[in-house]
């Protein structure tokens, strides 16, 4: 049997390679993609609250059908719903190559277009999600689960520093049409890597069940296992009041005034900081006091924001944000391996479903709620009340689920 000890094992996997080259390639155009959409969108409206919106429109359709799209993991062929899904957003991609290649489509400030491929985007994410967790689960063996969380982790933030950086200079100085092609072009790469997965492994049979019980399986799971429940939360909202990367645009332009390449700057340092710690936790043994750990991160986290608010210093911005995505990853490769490991596999889909309703929604969610902070309070004053109160629910967590506050190994849940 492989160990666990072995820092690459995963990676002599073949399909496992594609599979983490397709998650490179999709979050990289992703990235390019999401720091054009808000620098054009905030240029037109120069509105705080325009911005949320950008998040709560991929949200809805993202918590709309997440159930459902958890039941269809499980129950169709999981790499075909990656397929679909994946295709789906590189027309999304085209689409808005489309509208800035056609000016009309934007004319006299509208903006409805762009939100309505980001809706359209969101019901593709609702579904290529869950579908992807639950693959990498059929491409590796079970002892292998935390070193591939870790470099399935590490691959995505590295693509995160990159993607933002690369589309803050594709537009800066470029155009957005730059932008948006090589966008597409990423998008068409994901697609062809998932096509070249092969699975080993194939996921476990399961009885058929009627689709109610089935949508509400994943959620009862996830309330009779308390671990993963103190886990999602704490990530729900640390992410859901540490919603300081919506407002970036914001900083760039009026509080940091660097312009587009200086938010392509921002927008990558969470991940550079998530990047070097992904890579710390690939090349060591698991945890040993994994609750505490999480806690830990997490509380840092709040801090974290709560200091870039306050800076005026585009390097000690830059800083802070690095330093909030290190701890951030932590408690990712901590939630995902807890998932994983606990989860028997023909519920994953499900599972890895209610997991993005807490997580993947909570990102477009804090987003809105950030713009709607920011409307109403000052830009400045939402983001460092999000840190206070992202440090109140380390505390409330805590004291409602010690179990995890006391875990040690991972393993340990099982």
């Amino acid at each position: 049997m492989t160990s666990t000890h072995d820092s690459y094992a995963v990676l002599r996997i073949a399909s496992f390679r594609w599979f983490i080259l397709s998650i490179w390639t999709n979050t990289v155009g992703s990235q390019i993609q999401a720091v054009v959409v808000g620098w054009q969108v905030y240029a037109q409206t120069h509105d705080p609250l325009s911005l949320g919106l950008v998040g709560l429109a991929e949200a809805l359709p993202f918590i709309g059908v997440a159930l459902y799209a958890g039941h269809v993991a499980d129950r169709a062929d999981r790499k075909r719903v990656a397929l679909v899904s994946q295709f789906v957003l590189l027309l999304c991609a085209v689409a808005l190559l489309i509208f800035t290649v056609s000016p009309r489509f934007l004319d006299s400030g509208r903006i409805w277009p762009i939100y309505l491929v980001i809706f359209i985007s969101g019901l593709a994410r609702s579904f290529l999600r869950p579908a992807l967790t639950a693959l990498s689960a059929e491409l590796i063996p079970r002892d292998l689960y935390a070193n591939g969380v870790a470099w399935r982790s590490s691959t995505w933030q590295f693509a995160a520093v990159l993607g933002p950086a690369a589309g803050g200079f594709l537009y800066g100085f470029g155009s957005a049409r730059l932008a948006y092609s090589v966008d597409a072009i990423l998008l068409g790469l994901a697609l062809f890597t998932i096509v070249k997965i092969s699975r080993d492994r194939l996921a476990p049979s399961t009885v058929p069940v009627p689709i109610k019980e089935s949508l509400t399986t994943g959620i009862r799971f996830v309330w009779s296992e308390k671990i993963l429940l103190g886990a999602m939360t704490l990530d729900l909202f640390s992410v859901l009041f540490g919603g300081a990367v919506a407002l970036l645009p914001i900083f760039a332009s009026d509080i940091l005034k660097t312009g587009p390449q200086g938010l392509g700057i921002l927008r990558a340092a969470p991940a550079a900081g998530s990047v070097l710690t992904g890579m710390v936790l690939a090349h060591r043994p698991p945890m040993k006091r994994a609750g505490a750990s999480l806690f830990g991160c997490v509380a840092l986290f709040g801090l974290t924001m709560i200091g870039f608010g306050l800076s005026r210093s585009f390097i000690l911005s830059v800083v802070l944000l690095a330093l909030s995505g290190a701890v951030d990853n932590v408690s990712v490769v901590i939630r995902s391996t807890l998932l994983q490991v606990l989860t028997p596999g023909h519920m994953l889909g499900r599972v890895s479903a209610v997991n993005q309703i807490f997580i993947g929604s909570s990102n477009e969610i804090g987003a809105f709620e950030s713009g709607v902070a920011a409307k109403f309070l000052g830009t400045v004053p939402s983001v460092v009340l999000g840190g206070v109160m992202t440090l109140v629910v380390v505390g409330l967590t805590a004291w409602r689920i010690p179990q995890l506050l006391a875990l040690r190994e991972i393993d340990q849940a099982a």
